[in-house]
């Protein structure tokens, strides 16, 4: 509750009287402004929208959606002290209908007598039943509340539509490893920190950034403990491993081991073996590779190995790589775990690739050659003078729409790079193939 609320030395927030020098590394290094926040500029970047009503006096309900330890909590208590309010907390896990009750109530009391508004930072509002959530509809609706709910879950399916129309969702993303990493060298210098903490390596403080998968409270707990206990005053990888509990995969995401997952997951692939394909699809994720980079492999293995022998894979893969965009890490390893697995087992073609390749050596060899009129734009005034379009057979009517016509430039006539293979749905283009070319031959 508001009264509960102390300052720390350099200004952070915390619920308890708890010395400084005794709170968690994690709650000393809370940032004590907006300017010391990271990872969210798209929202509260100065100037922003959000930022800039905060900063005028003009908060407005609204609800915090994203990953832990990304600043929920953080972001919610800067919005009170800007704009001056006096913030009440509550956790949807522990609080009832009689706690949010009594937010309330002291609320209205405070508007009464001072005439100070009030934040109700509610979090885990998703745990909220309808009921209750139904119960902070007046308050929220007449202003005497300013609502920041957060959630790790989406709210547009879980919580209800009345609400949601009352307020703002303002979606958070996961920290990047660069954002962790600047916390947790925050954290070495900062008078809050570890000022007197033992030296660290580079490794060590860089394996805690991308293995946090994004969460800052976890980063900086774990760099806290390793500080504690430190080999011979010093923090190495080792101890960095034992502090977060996971080994350290060794990976350089702009390096040799980059280049060569990557090489491995398409070979394996290639070779349908979904067991070793989703290993080092595993490698990389688990080395903190860029779900994106992954996700633009798979769209362009989908055409290039797979082919037409199953074109439902360009589409999988593409939806795999929305995926990732509109869910981000660590759930969209799911999307590419299945569009790795029918990759892996589609048939496969590089029939398209290959007969591209050549048409392009073709030209690089021969130049570009003349258009025949017949296949030439007709739809500008004055074309059919100059006899564009001039006998052009439409394949809709002939047997099969195939065309009899040769369409190929003079200068490739009887050229062929295209090669289909009997696999998949490609033997069926293949035929296809087969009767069109036999037509244009004939006549």
């Amino acid at each position: 509750m508001a009264d509960q609320l102390f300052e720390t030395d350099g200004g952070a927030r915390s619920r308890t009287p708890v010395p400084a020098s005794e709170r968690p590394l994690a709650v000393r290094m809370r940032p004590a402004s907006f300017d010391e926040l990271v990872g969210q500029e798209h929202l509260l970047a100065d100037g922003s929208a959000l930022r800039r009503a905060v900063e005028e006096g003009r908060p407005h309900s609204l609800i915090l959606y994203g990953p832990p330890g990304t600043g929920k909590t953080t972001i919610a208590r800067l919005i009170a002290e800007t704009s001056q309010a006096a913030i009440e907390e509550l956790s949807a896990v522990e609080a009832g209908r009689a706690e949010v009750r009594g937010v309330l109530e002291r609320a209205e009391a405070r508007r009464r007598g001072s005439d100070r508004p009030t934040v109700f930072f509610l979090d885990e509002i998703h745990r909220f039943n309808k009921a209750q959530q139904d119960a902070l509809l007046p308050a929220v609706e007449e202003g005497l509340v300013v609502l920041v709910g957060a959630t790790t879950e989406n709210p547009y399916f879980e919580v209800n539509s009345a609400l949601l129309s009352r307020t703002r969702v303002y979606e958070l993303r996961a920290l990047a490893e660069s954002h962790v990493l600047a916390l947790l060298e925050r954290a070495l210098t900062d008078p809050r920190g570890l000022s007197d903490a033992p030296a660290v390596d580079e490794d060590a403080l860089r394996f805690l950034a991308a293995r946090s998968g994004g969460d800052a409270r976890s980063a900086l707990a774990a760099l806290e403990l390793a500080a504690e206990n430190a080999e011979d005053g010093r923090v190495t990888i080792a101890v960095a491993e034992d502090a977060m509990q996971r080994s350290a995969v060794l990976y350089d995401r702009a390096g040799d081991r980059h280049y060569d997952a990557i090489s491995a997951w398409i070979k394996a692939t290639r070779g349908s073996d979904p067991d070793a394909s989703l290993l080092y699809l595993a490698v990389m994720l688990e080395g903190g590779e860029d779900a994106r980079f992954i996700a633009r492999r798979m769209v362009i293995f989908a055409s290039e190995d797979v082919g037409n022998a199953d074109p439902r894979a360009l589409t999988l893969a593409v939806a795999a790589a929305h995926a990732v965009e509109h869910v981000g890490l660590p759930e969209c390893a799911h999307n590419l775990a299945q569009a790795t697995v029918y990759l892996a087992l589609a048939p496969k073609s590089n029939a398209s690739y290959r007969a591209l390749g050549a048409a392009r050596e073709w030209v690089r060899e021969h130049g570009t050659p003349e258009i025949p009129a017949p296949l030439r734009s007709a739809a500008y005034p004055g074309a059919r003078s100059l006899g564009r379009g001039e006998g052009y057979e439409n394949p809709h009517d002939r047997p099969g729409a195939l065309s009899d016509q040769e369409l190929m430039p003079a200068a490739a006539a009887g050229e062929r790079f295209l090669d289909l293979t009997d696999r998949g749905e490609e033997a069926a283009l293949a035929e296809r193939l087969a009767d069109g070319r036999r037509r244009r031959e004939g006549s």
